[in-house]
C-alpha cells in the first residue's frame, strides 16, 4: 500500500517517542514537524534522522506545503483543541494525545468540528492496547458475566518534579484518565454520575490534590471504584492499577502485571458457592502508542471505528472532569457529554 503521509506537531518528550514510532511503522511517512519553538522542531527531526522534512512553527503552512494524510497531535493538553480544529478545518484527520481536552467545552467543539469536516479524530487511549487488558475482559464476559461491582486501586509514589508538582488536581487531571477509561472499557458501560474526594496527605510533595477516592455510577446499575495516589511510598501498584469485577457467576481479578484470574461458580446451595478457577490467556498484539497507530491507520484504510474515538473518548474525559466537579463542590454529580 502506498505511505500514509504524517506530521507531527508538538517535539518534547512525548513528540520524540511518536515520531520514533510513526519511524518504524513500515506504511508511514512523516514528511512535516511543526512545535512553537521551530528550533525543537528541526532538531526532533534531525535527532530521529528526518532528513529533508518540512520543519517550522506554523501548521497551517505545514500543512499547505506538504499535504499529509495525518496529523499527530502530541501537544500540551491546553493546545489540543487550536491543533484540532486547525487539522480538521483542513480536511486532515487527528490522531492526538490525551487527554483529549482541558474541558469539556473544548472537547465538544472538537468533536463537532470532526463531523462537521466528516474526518477521523482519535485519541491515543495507548493502555486500551495492552493485551492483558483485553483478556481480562474476555475472562469477565465469559466466566463472571455482566459485572455489577467493578474497583481499581492505584498507589504509586511518583516523584516527578516540574509541572506537576504544581497542578491542580493532579492525580485525577493528568493520570487517571488512563483507569477511568479502562473502567468503561472492562465493563462496556457509560458513566452516569460520580461523587469524588480529593485529599493531599501531610507527606505529600505535590501542590494540589495527589489523593482520590471516587464513585461512579454507570449505565446498568453498575458501581464502579476508584482509589488512588501519587504519593504512595512503598508496596506500589502497577501503573494499570489493581482490579477487581465481580458478577453473578463470580469474581475476576487482574493486579496490572501477571496474567488476569477468576473464580466462577459451578454450584450453589452451601454457605459459599463452589467455584472453579480459570486463568486468562494472553495474546500478543502492538501494545501502547505502536497500538493506537495501527488502530487509527486501519480506521483510515478500512474505515472501522478506532478504540478512542473522539466520540467514544468524550465520555472517559467526562468522568475526569465530572470527578473533579464533584471534589470541588463536594456533591454528586451528573455526567453528559
Amino acid at each position: 500500500m502506498t505511505a500514509y503521509k504524517a506530521l507531527v506537531v508538538g517535539a518534547g518528550g512525548m513528540g520524540k517517542g511518536w515520531g520514533k514510532n510513526l519511524k518504524e511503522h513500515s506504511d508511514v511517512e512523516t514528511v512535516a514537524w511543526v512545535d512553537i519553538r521551530p528550533e525543537a522542531a528541526a532538531a526532533a527531526a534531525d535527532e530521529l534522522g528526518f532528513s529533508g522534512i518540512y520543519t517550522g512553527d506554523d501548521l497551517g503552512k505545514a500543512i499547505a506545503e506538504t499535504k499529509p494524510d495525518f496529523v499527530v497531535d502530541v501537544t500540551i493538553p491546553e493546545a489540543h483543541h487550536g491543533v484540532t480544529l486547525q487539522a480538521l478545518e483542513a480536511g486532515i484527520p487527528v490522531l492526538g494525545e490525551k487527554p483529549m481536552a482541558s474541558s469539556m467545552q473544548e472537547a465538544r467543539e472538537m468533536v463537532a468540528a470532526s463531523e462537521k469536516a466528516n474526518k477521523l479524530y482519535m485519541v491515543s487511549q495507548s493502555r486500551r492496547y495492552d493485551s492483558r487488558l483485553h483478556a481480562y475482559r474476555d475472562l469477565i464476559l465469559q466466566h463472571i458475566g455482566t459485572p455489577g461491582i467493578l474497583k481499581s486501586d492505584f498507589f504509586i509514589g511518583a516523584h516527578f518534579g516540574g509541572f506537576r508538582d504544581e497542578m491542580a488536581h493532579v492525580l485525577v487531571l493528568d493520570m487517571a484518565i488512563h483507569t477511568f477509561d479502562a473502567a468503561r472499557f472492562l465493563s462496556g458501560a457509560d458513566p452516569v454520575s460520580v461523587y469524588c474526594e480529593e485529599y493531599n496527605p501531610a507527606w505529600s510533595w505535590y501542590k494540589g490534590a495527589a489523593s482520590a477516592n471516587a464513585l461512579f455510577e454507570m449505565s446498568g446499575g453498575l458501581r464502579y471504584t476508584y482509589s488512588g495516589s501519587w504519593c504512595a511510598e512503598g508496596k506500589p501498584t502497577s501503573w494499570e492499577g489493581d482490579w477487581r469485577a465481580v458478577g453473578a457467576k463470580g469474581t475476576a481479578l487482574w493486579d496490572g502485571h501477571g496474567a488476569p484470574t477468576a473464580d466462577a461458580v459451578v454450584s450453589s446451595g452451601e454457605f459459599h458457592s463452589k467455584t472453579e478457577g480459570f486463568i486468562a490467556t494472553v495474546g500478543e498484539a502492538p501494545g501502547g502508542i505502536a497500538g493506537s497507530l495501527r488502530d487509527f491507520l486501519n480506521a483510515l484504510q478500512t474505515g472501522a471505528t478506532p478504540m478512542g474515538e473522539c466520540h467514544d473518548n468524550i465520555k472517559s474525559l467526562a468522568m475526569v472532569f465530572g470527578a473533579i466537579e464533584s471534589a470541588q463542590t463536594g456533591q454528586r454529580v451528573p455526567i453528559s457529554v
